[in-house]
C-alpha cells in the first residue's frame, strides 16, 4: 500500500470517529430519544462536510512539499519557484474532489442506526451526561465551601492582625535574648586576595544597639548565598534575613491552629461535608500562604521600630495577651522620649567627635608656601627639555636636591651629575649611595624632608600632585620647600592649579614646545612592520616578554622595559639601545616618564590597559605622555606614532586639549598622627576617622588602601601593641609591591622580628627563572627598606651588592631566556601561536562558556 492510499484510509477512519462524536452531541442536546431518521434528516448536510474537512487537513499535512509539487506537475502545473502557500492552496483545490467518501451511505449501512444500538447509545450518553453534571455540581460545591472557609479565615486574619503581632513580638524577643546571650559579633573585611570575608570581633552586646533596625544589619556568621560560580565571592547572612526566616516559620507553623479556633463550627462542618476531609492546619496554611507572607513583611517593618531593651525585658515574661497589649502601648508611648534622648546623645557625640576631628586634622592642608622663595615653573609637553634646563640650573648651584617620581630617574640624575663632576648622593627608600663631599642629592619625592636646606630644589613630574595615593608628596615638596629657588617641572594641565597653590609667591613660568613634531601614521601597524628605532608599547610585563620573543626570533635585537624591572636592569637595557646593540625597544607605559631616548617611532600595540580595578581605554594624557617619547632633534626630526587599531580615535586623544588638574592629593602627616595618638592607640580607628574626614575644597584624600590591607595582617597583634601609631604607620607606608603575597608575608615576619628583637628573616633568593629572580630582587629591596629604616647601613651596603647581582642576573635572563619564551594557554599550558590575541586557547574558552551555561541553567 502506497503512502497516499494509507492517508486516504486514515482519513476515512477519522471521519467515522467524528460522525460517532456528532451523534453523541446530537443525543446530548435532546431531552427525549429521537429516531435515527430524525438525526439523518437534521445532520445530513453536515456529514459530507466532515469528510471534506478531515480529508483536506490530513492530506495537506501528511504529504510532503516535494510530493505535492510532483502531483501538481503531473496535473500540468508549473511549480518551479512557486511560493509554499500557493502550492498548498492548489494542492487542496485538486484534492477536494479526489475519490469522495460517501459518509451518508456508510452511516445508513452501519450498525449505528439500528434501533437496538441507537437506544443503547442514547442511554449511555444520557447516563454520562448526568454523571458529568453531578461532578460539576460537586466541584462547584467544593469551591464554594473552600471560598467560604478562606473568606472566614481571611476576615479573622484582618481582625486579629494586631493581636497576632503580639505573639510574633514575644517570639522575636525570646530569640533575641538567646542571640545576645550566646552569639558572636562579626565584621566584614576586604582581603588582599580579592574577596570579602567576615571575622569575629567579640560578643553581641544589646547595649550597642537602640532599635531592632540597628541590630538587623549585623552578620550571623552564616553564608546566605554564593554569588559567583567558583565560590570566590559569597554573601553573608544578616540578622534581618535570619529573623525574616524565623518569623515566617513561626507564623506558618503556629497561626493556622489559632485561626481554626476562631472559625465558626457550622462553616467548618459544611467544608468537611463537601470535601470529605478534616479542615487541617496544612489546608489553612496553603489557603493563607499569600496573606501570611504579607503579614511577615508587615511585622518585620513594625519590629524594626522596637527598642532592643524593651524586647529583652519582654523575653522573660510569660505570654499573656492583655498584658502584652498593655506593654506594647506603653513601649510605643515611651519611644518618643527615648528617641529624643538618643538624638541628644548623638548630637553630643557628634560635637565631641567634631572637636576631636578639628584637633587632629585642623588646618593641616591649607596651602602655605615658604616666604622668600623664588619658584620657576617649567611647563610643556613630553620630551621638550624641561628637566634638562632645570637640572642645568641646579648643577650650577652650591647645593641642590632633585626629586623624582621613580627610583630609576633619581638613579639616572645621580649617575649624570657624578659623570659631569658634580658630586651627588642618591637617596631612595630602598638604598643610599653616599658620595663623599657631595652637596647635591638625587632622591625620590617621598624622601623629601622640609628641614633640609638646598639652594636649588627641582621637583619633576609635578602633575602627579593629583595622584590619589602619591600626590601628597609633591604637595609637601612644593609648599614646604626649604630652598632659595624651587624648579617645578610638569605638563600644561597642572599649570593653573600650581599657580593657585603658590598664591602670592614669586613665580616665573617658562613654557616649552616640541622642536620635533609628532606625525600619526595612517596605516594600521602589524608586527612585521617593526623597524630600527621603534619603541613598541603594551601594558603588561607578560605582553612585553612575548612580543620581545617574537621580534628576537624574527631577527630583531630588542631592549625591554617594564615597571617591575629592577632599575639597574632597566638602565642596562636602555644602554644597549643607546649603544646600538639593540635596534628596537618593547616597553610598558614605564617608557612614558622621564626617559629621553632616540626613538624614531612609538607604536601602541594596545589602546587599553588594566588600571588595577578594570580594563579601560587610555586617557588623552597617557597617550600624549607615551607618544611624546618619539623623535629626537638631530636624529629623528619628526616623531612618528603608530597604532594597531582605532587610528582616528587614538589620534583624537593625542591632539585633545589636556584636562586641567583641579585638585591635589592629601595624605596623613606626622603631625596628624601625633595628635591622633592623644585620643586612641589603634590605627583601625584612624582609618575610620580618615574616611569621615571631609577633604578640603581643591583636595582629594589618598585612599590608604594598601596601608589598610597591610594593617589587617597585624591588627591586634603584638606588633601593634608594641609600636607607636606613627612608627607603625611609617612601616605600613613602605614602598614595596603589595600584590605579591610572598612580600606581604616577608613584611609581616620582619615586623614580628623587630618587635620581639629577633634577627630579621633573610629575603627570598632564587635564580631558577626570570620570575623568581625578579621576585628575589624585590624581596631583597624590601629587606633593604627595613635595614635603612633601622639605620643598619653597614649591612645594607652588603645587601646592595647582593641585590645588584640579582639585577645582573635579570639582565642576563632577559637577553637569553626571552628568545626561547613560548606563548602558552593560561589554563592548559598548550603552546599558542605568537600572534594569537588571547591568553587562553579556544578549547579552554569554549569549555568555560559551556560550564557557565550549565551553571546558569541549573540556577
Amino acid at each position: 500500500m502506497n503512502k497516499f492510499n494509507l492517508i486516504y484510509e486514515m482519513a476515512q477512519d477519522r471521519t467515522k470517529y467524528k460522525v460517532e462524536e456528532d451523534i453523541q452531541n446530537f443525543m446530548e442536546s435532546k431531552n427525549d430519544i429521537s429516531t435515527p431518521e430524525q438525526y439523518v434528516k437534521e445532520r445530513s448536510h453536515y456529514l459530507d462536510q466532515i469528510w471534506i474537512n478531515v480529508w483536506l487537513n490530513k492530506v495537506t499535512n501528511d504529504v510532503s512539499r516535494k510530493e505535492k509539487k510532483q502531483i501538481l506537475s503531473e496535473l500540468d502545473y508549473d511549480t518551479e519557484g512557486m511560493d509554499k502557500k500557493i502550492i498548498n492552496q492548489l494542492f487542496r483545490n485538486e484534492m477536494r474532489n479526489y475519490q469522495p467518501f460517501d459518509t451518508l451511505n456508510w452511516l445508513l449501512s452501519s450498525e449505528l442506526l439500528k434501533q437496538g444500538n441507537w437506544q443503547s447509545k442514547f442511554d449511555q450518553v444520557k447516563k454520562a451526561q448526568i454523571k458529568r453534571q453531578e461532578e460539576e455540581e460537586l466541584k462547584l460545591l467544593l469551591e464554594n465551601s473552600k471560598e467560604v472557609i478562606f473568606s472566614a479565615a481571611q476576615n479573622i486574619v484582618e481582625m486579629k492582625r494586631n493581636e497576632y503581632f503580639l505573639y510574633v513580638r514575644h517570639f522575636v524577643a525570646k530569640k533575641l535574648n538567646g542571640n545576645f546571650n550566646s552569639n558572636k559579633k562579626y565584621e566584614e573585611i576586604y582581603t588582599n586576595r580579592g574577596r570579602d570575608v567576615i571575622r569575629e570581633v567579640g560578643k553581641l552586646q544589646y547595649s550597642d544597639y537602640l532599635t531592632l533596625k540597628d541590630f538587623f544589619s549585623e552578620y550571623t556568621g552564616a553564608v546566605h548565598q554564593i554569588v559567583d560560580y567558583d565560590g570566590d565571592f559569597i554573601e553573608y547572612e544578616t540578622y534581618f534575613t535570619y529573623y525574616e526566616k524565623n518569623v515566617t516559620d513561626f507564623l506558618f507553623g503556629f497561626f493556622p491552629s489559632l485561626i481554626k479556633e476562631e472559625i465558626k463550627v457550622h462553616i467548618i462542618g459544611q467544608f468537611e461535608l463537601a470535601t470529605h476531609e478534616e479542615l487541617s492546619d496544612s489546608i489553612l496554611r496553603k489557603m493563607l500562604a499569600n496573606s501570611f507572607h504579607l503579614l511577615v513583611h508587615e511585622y518585620m517593618e513594625k519590629l524594626q521600630d522596637d527598642f532592643i531593651i524593651d524586647l529583652i525585658q519582654l523575653a522573660d515574661t510569660t505570654f499573656d495577651l492583655p498584658l502584652h497589649q498593655k506593654q506594647l502601648l506603653a513601649d510605643i508611648q515611651d519611644r518618643e522620649y527615648k528617641l529624643k534622648e538618643r538624638e541628644e546623645e548623638l548630637r553630643r557625640q557628634q560635637e565631641k567627635e567634631q572637636r576631636m576631628m578639628d584637633d587632629i586634622f585642623g588646618k593641616e592642608y591649607i596651602p602655605s608656601t615658604v616666604q622668600n622663595v623664588k619658584y620657576v615653573m617649567h611647563v610643556g609637553e613630553t620630551n621638550t627639555g624641561k628637566t634638562f634646563h632645570a637640572l642645568k640650573r641646579m648643577k650650577a648651584a652650591k647645593s641642590g636636591l632633585y626629586l623624582a617620581p621613580l627610583r630609576l630617574l633619581a638613579l639616572e640624575v645621580y649617575d649624570q651629575l657624578n659623570a659631569e663632576g658634580v658630586r651627588c648622593t642618591l637617596k631612595t627608600g630602598e638604598e643610599e649611595k653616599v658620595t663623599e663631599g657631595a652637596s647635591h642629592v638625587a632622591s625620590t619625592v617621598e624622601m623629601f624632608h622640609e628641614r633640609e636646606y638646598y639652594d636649588i630644589l627641582v621637583i619633576d613630574e609635578a602633575q602627579m600632585i593629583a595622584d590619589k595615593d602619591r600626590g601628597f608628596s609633591w604637595y609637601k615638596a612644593i609648599t614646604k620647600a626649604n630652598s632659595t629657588e624651587v624648579h617645578i617641572i610638569g605638563s600644561f594641565n597642572m599649570k593653573e592649579m600650581i599657580l593657585q597653590l603658590l598664591g602670592d609667591a614669586n613665580v616665573e613660568v617658562i613654557e616649552y614646545t616640541r622642536d620635533t613634531p609628532l606625525k600619526v601614521e595612517t596605516k594600521t601597524f602589524v608586527l612585521s612592520d617593526t623597524q630600527k628605532g621603534d619603541a613598541l608599547v603594551c601594558f603588561s610585563r607578560k605582553r612585553v616578554l612575548e612580543t620581545a620573543s617574537i621580534l628576537q626570533n624574527n631577527g630583531h635585537s630588542v631592549s625591554m622595559i617594564y615597571g617591575s624591572m629592577p632599575p639597574e636592569t632597566r638602565k642596562k637595557q636602555i644602554k644597549r639601545f643607546l649603544d646600538r646593540e639593540t635596534t628596537v625597544i618593547v616597553a610598558t607605559d614605564a617608557i612614558g616618564m622621564g626617559l629621553n631616548l632616540p626613538i624614531r617611532r612609538i607604536v601602541f600595540l594596545q589602546n587599553d590597559k588594566f588600571d588595577g580595578t578594570r580594563r579601560r581605554r587610555l586617557t588623552s594624557q597617557e597617550v600624549k605622555q607615551i607618544a611624546g617619547r618619539a623623535g629626537r632633534k638631530g636624529i629623528y626630526n619628526v616623531g612618528r606614532v603608530s597604532f594597531t587599531s582605532d587610528i582616528k580615535e587614538m589620534e583624537r586623544l593625542l591632539t585633545k586639549k589636556d584636562k586641567l588638574v583641579h585638585t591635589f592629593a592629601i595624605a596623613p602627616t606626622s603631625a596628624i598622627l601625633n595628635r591622633f595618638e592623644k585620643y586612641f592607640n589603634k590605627l583601625s580607628i584612624f582609618f575610620e576617622l580618615w574616611d569621615k574626614f571631609k577633604s578640603p575644597i581643591g583636595t582629594e584624600k589618598a585612599t590608604l588602601t594598601e596601608e589598610q590591607l597591610l594593617y589587617e595582617e597585624i591588627e591586634d597583634s603584638m606588633i601593634e601593641a608594641r609600636l607607636s601609631i606613627q612608627y607603625l604607620y611609617s612601616f605600613l607606608h613602605m614602598p614595596f609591591s603589595k600584590n605579591e603575597q610572598l612580600l606581604i608575608d616577608q613584611w609581616k615576619n620582619t615586623m614580628e622580628a623587630i618587635v620581639s628583637k629577633q634577627p630579621l628573616p633573610e629575603p627570598y633568593m632564587s635564580k631558577n627563572s626570570l620570575e623568581t629572580t625578579e621576585l628575589s630582587y624585590k624581596s631583597i629591596g624590601l629587606y633593604l627598606l627595613f635595614l635603612y629604616r633601622l639605620d643598619r647601613r653597614t649591612e645594607a651596603s652588603y645587601w646592595e651588592k647582593v641585590r645588584e647581582s640579582f639585577s645582573d642576573e635579570v639582565h642576563e635572563k632577559l637577553n637569553e631566556d626571552v628568545i626561547s619564551l613560548k606563548k602558552t594557554c593560561k589554563k592548559c599550558r598548550k603552546k599558542l601561536d605568537p600572534s594569537f590575541s588571547y591568553e587562553v586557547c579556544d578549547a579552554c574558552h569554549y569549555t568555560q562558556l559551556r560550564k557557565q551555561g550549565r551553571n546558569n541553567k541549573s540556577n
